[in-house]
């Protein structure tokens, strides 16, 4: 796993957004998998700004979404499709048709999330998937404890995920309970990944997805299972790291 550290979260969200880029600019057609947060909204930022000071062209593109709550609609304010809406859909030339993000509010959530793993199978896998990381060490939606094996399905959510959620809604008792999530073995699958992390309340989860056993009970560290992963990190979240010192990059 290579391991970039940044000084701060607008420096996390360029360096990003700069290898996100630079997919697109080598395979027109690229499969983007995306994620969700509070983490990715810097490196959406400075994605509109490439496409529209650099004329970074999407229009070939695709994208697949980690997760969505169950029971929203994607008109729901909170629903991962208007966040995604919101901070890139609305604001780059990526086609409309080749957006996909769990249907939450599907009628029947098994055959939606087998229908899931069809489509990105169907379009040749992803090939690079931006993840962040949860304080519990989960990726997507995979919570302490989701097998390696796992692939698209309905996640239960920890109270501590739902707590760390409560604030993109007017109370907790609104935030959905469970979610479509993509699995392990579905984030694996990407050619490369990306993970983000900022802040001081990631660096537990940091060091461990890093420096700990590749475990279930920190679904992040079986990344370590994974041969193209690039982590990048503000000093923050690295500031519980062994390895940090000889990491940093030039901050010139």
């Amino acid at each position: 796993m290579k391991l970039i550290i940044v000084k701060d979260y607008g420096e996390l969200g360029k360096k990003a957004a700069g290898l996100v880029a630079d997919e697109v600019k080598s395979n027109p057609k690229v499969v983007l998998g995306l994620a969700t947060g509070g983490t990715p909204v810097g490196m959406y930022r400075e994605l509109i700004k490439l496409h529209q000071e650099e004329s970074i062209d999407f229009s070939q593109a695709s994208s697949f979404n980690l997760d969505e709550y169950v029971g929203l609609a994607a008109t729901h304010p909170q629903s991962y499709r208007a966040y995604m809406q919101e901070n890139l859909f609305d604001h780059i030339n990526l086609p409309a048709g080749h957006t996909h993000v769990p249907t939450g509010d599907a009628a029947d959530l098994q055959q939606e999330c087998a229908s899931y793993e069809t489509a990105i199978r169907e379009a040749g896998g992803i090939d690079i998937q931006v993840l962040g990381i949860g304080n519990n060490g989960h990726i997507g939606f995979n919570e302490p404890g989701s097998s390696v094996e796992s692939t698209t399905r309905v996640v239960q959510l920890t109270e501590s995920t739902i707590e760390a959620n409560a604030r993109y809604f007017a109370s907790i008792e609104e935030v959905p309970t469970q979610a479509i999530s993509m699995g392990i073995k579905t984030i694996l699958g990407a050619k490369k990944v990306v993970l983000l992390a900022s802040g001081e309340t990631k660096a537990e989860a940091v060091r461990l997805m890093l420096e700990g056993e590749a475990t279930a009970d920190v679904p992040a560290s079986l990344l370590q299972h994974h041969p193209d992963v690039t982590v990048i990190v503000d000093e923050a979240a690295a500031s519980q790291l062994t390895v940090a010192a000889a990491n940093k990059e030039d901050k010139r």
